[in-house]
C-alpha cells in the first residue's frame, strides 16, 4: 500500500488540480480529472514493481515511483497556455496549448500502461479506471485536434517510447519513473519541434532565441547518445579516445549544429550570438556579473575540496554547503529577470549545453579534465544522485531556467501576463531559490517538529512561506513590470501547496516546485 507521504503529495496534487480548474472548467477537465485519478490507483503498481524488482528498467530506489505528480505537470502547463493565450486572442498558440495538453497526458496515459501490463498478476480494477480515462481522453482529443495536431501528438508519443527505450537502458538507476516521464517527455517534444520547425522554416515563425534553445538541447543530447554509442567498442579514457572526443565535439558542432541552426534563424549563429550578447551596455555589465558569480561558484567548488581531508575521504558537502549554489542562482536570475530577460534566457541555454558537455567529460572520463571533475564534484552527491550520471546541478538550473523558457511570450502584449501571472518566470526564483533553500536550511537547523512520515520539518515550511511572500514584495519592489492586481490570496495559496509539495515529495524537487508553482501562476 502507499504510505502516508505519498498520500498526502497526492492529495496536493489533486488540491491542485482542482485548484485550476476551478478557475477554468472545460472538456478537458474531465480529462485532467480522470488522468489524476487512474495515475493515483497506477502509482500503487509502479510503486510495488520497484519494491519488487520487477520494473523493466532500472529505476532511482530511494524515491517512490512519483507518478501521479509527474503525470500532470505537462496536461496542466498545457491548458494554463491555452487559457492565457486564448484570453489573449493568439489562436496558433491556444492551439499549441491544446497540443501539449493533449501530448502530456497521451504519454503519461502510456507510461501507466505500461505499469498495469508488466504487473502480475493483472490488476483488474486499475485496468478499468485506465481504460475509462484513457477512452475519455482518446474522445476528447478526436472532438478536439485537427488531423495534422493527432499526428502531431503520435509522433511525440513515438519519440519517447524510443528515447525511452534507449536511455533507461543506458543510464539505469537515474530517474524515477516519474521524473523519467517528465524529462523524456519534455526531450521527445522539443525533438519534435525541432524536426517540424526544421521543416516549415519558410513560414518564418518564431523567434531565433526559441530555435537556439531547440537546437542547443537536442544537439548536446545526439551527441551523448554519439558518444556514449561509440565508447561501447572503445576505452573512453585514453588520450587517443579523448583526443577523438574533442574533435568529433568540433565536428559535430561546426558541422551539423551550426548549419542547422543557420537554415533556422537565416543567419551565421556565431555572429549573431556575439551581436545579441554585447547589444547594450546592460547586456556586457550583465555578463561580466555573471562571470564574477561563476568564479565565485568554481571557488566554492575548490574551497570544499580542499577542505576535504585525506583522512576523511567519504566526506560529503552537508546541505547548508549545497545550498550555497542556490544563492549563487538566485544572484544569478534576478538581475536578468529584472533587466534583460532575453539575455538570461540565451545564457541559461548557453550554460545547460556547457553543464551537459562537462558531465560528458566526466562520465566519459575524458582527458585532461575527466577524472578531476570526478574528484571535485563527487564531494556534493547526495542519494538522489544513485545513477552514473550526476544530474542535481543540471536539474537545478533546469528549474530556475524552465520558467523562463516556458513562458508565454507570445500570449503577454507587454511582456508580461496580469495578475498572479506576471510572476511566472519567478518561479524558479521563489520555488527553489527561496522556498527549498530556506526550508532545507531553516529545517536542518531549527526544525523540531517533522512532517508526518517524512524528514521534512514543519518550521521549515512555514519559513519557506514566509521568505518567498518577502520575495513576491522585494519583487513588487524592484521590478515595475510587474502588476498583481490584487491577486495575493492566489499567490499565498499557491506558493503554500507548493511548500507542501515540497516536504512530502521524494521526487527531484528541483525540477517539479518551479513547473508547479508556474502552473499556479499561469492559472
Amino acid at each position: 500500500m502507499l504510505n502516508k507521504p505519498v498520500l498526502v503529495e497526492s492529495l496536493i496534487v489533486f488540491i491542485i488540480v482542482l485548484f485550476l480548474h476551478a478557475v477554468v472548467w472545460d472538456r478537458y477537465s474531465w480529462c485532467a480529472v480522470a488522468l489524476a485519478i487512474q495515475a493515483f490507483y497506477v502509482q500503487f503498481k509502479w510503486d510495488r514493481l520497484l519494491q519488487l524488482g520487477g520494473a523493466v528498467f532500472q529505476f532511482r530506489t530511494a524515491a517512490n515511483s512519483g507518478l501521479l505528480p509527474a503525470s500532470m505537470v505537462i496536461p496542466l502547463l498545457g491548458i494554463a497556455m491555452k487559457e492565457r493565450c486564448k484570453s489573449a486572442g493568439i489562436v496558433y498558440f491556444e492551439r499549441f496549448g491544446i497540443v501539449v495538453a493533449s501530448t502530456g497526458m497521451l504519454v503519461a496515459l502510456f507510461l501507466s500502461v505500461i505499469a498495469v501490463g508488466i504487473t502480475k498478476p493483472v490488476p483488474t480494477n486499475t485496468c478499468i479506471l485506465t481504460g475509462v480515462a484513457g477512452s475519455i481522453i482518446i474522445y476528447t482529443m478526436k472532438h478536439s485536434l485537427t488531423v495534422s495536431e493527432v499526428i502531431e501528438v503520435l509522433e511525440v508519443l513515438l519519440i519517447f517510447v524510443y528515447l525511452s527505450m534507449i536511455l533507461l537502458y543506458l543510464l539505469p538507476r537515474c530517474f524515477t519513473p516519474g521524473e523519467a516521464l517528465l524529462v523524456l517527455g519534455g526531450l521527445s517534444f522539443v525533438l519534435n519541434q525541432l524536426i517540424k520547425r526544421s521543416l516549415n522554416v519558410i513560414e518564418g515563425r518564431g523567434d531565433p532565441i526559441d530555435f537556439f534553445l531547440l537546437v542547443a538541447v537536442v544537439g548536446v543530447v545526439l551527441l551523448g547518445l554519439f558518444f556514449t554509442v561509440l565508447f561501447i567498442f572503445m576505452d573512453s579514457g585514453t588520450w587517443i579516445s579523448s583526443m577523438f572526443f574533442h574533435m568529433m565535439t568540433a565536428v559535430l558542432g561546426l558541422g551539423v549544429i551550426m548549419p542547422w541552426l543557420y537554415r533556422l534563424i537565416q543567419r551565421n549563429p556565431l555572429f549573431w550570438l556575439f551581436q545579441f550578447l554585447f547589444q547594450t551596455q546592460t547586456r556586457v555589465y550583465l555578463l561580466a556579473y555573471w562571470t564574477f558569480l561563476a568564479a565565485s561558484a568554481c571557488g566554492v567548488v575548490f574551497y570544499q575540496n580542499a577542505k576535504r581531508s585525506s583522512e576523511c575521504k567519504k566526506h560529503q558537502a552537508s546541505t547548508i554547503t549545497r545550498k550555497y549554489f542556490h544563492f549563487i542562482v538566485v544572484a544569478t536570475y534576478v538581475p536578468g529577470l529584472i533587466y534583460d530577460r532575453q539575455l538570461l534566457y540565451i545564457a541559461a541555454v548557453l550554460c545547460l549545453a556547457v553543464f551537459i558537455f562537462l558531465e560528458y567529460i566526466r562520465y566519459f572520463r575524458i582527458k585532461p579534465f575527466g577524472q578531476t571533475l570526478r574528484h571535485l564534484l563527487s564531494l556534493f552527491l547526495d542519494e538522489r544522485d544513485s545513477g552514473p550520471l550526476i544530474l542535481t546541478h543540471i536539474y537545478l538550473l533546469l528549474g530556475m531556467s524552465l520558467p523562463v523558457w516556458l513562458f508565454p511570450r507570445s500570449c503577454a502584449p507587454k511582456g508580461t501576463l496580469s495578475g498572479a501571472g506576471a510572476l511566472v518566470p519567478y518561479s524558479g526564483v521563489l520555488a527553489v531559490g527561496v522556498g527549498d533553500t530556506i526550508a532545507s536550511i531553516f529545517g536542518s537547523t531549527m526544525g523540531e517538529i517533522k512532517w508526518p512520515g517524512t524528514k521534512k520539518t514543519f518550521e521549515g515550511t512555514m519559513t519557506a512561506i514566509f521568505a518567498q511572500i518577502i520575495a513576491v514584495a522585494l519583487i513588487l519592489i524592484f521590478d515595475s513590470s510587474v502588476n498583481l492586481n490584487s491577486s495575493y490570496a492566489w499567490i499565498l495559496a499557491s506558493v503554500s501547496l507548493v511548500s507542501l509539495l515540497e516536504a512530502y515529495t521524494t521526487q527531484i524537487d528541483n525540477l517539479l516546485l518551479p513547473l508547479y508553482l508556474q502552473i499556479m501562476f499561469m492559472a
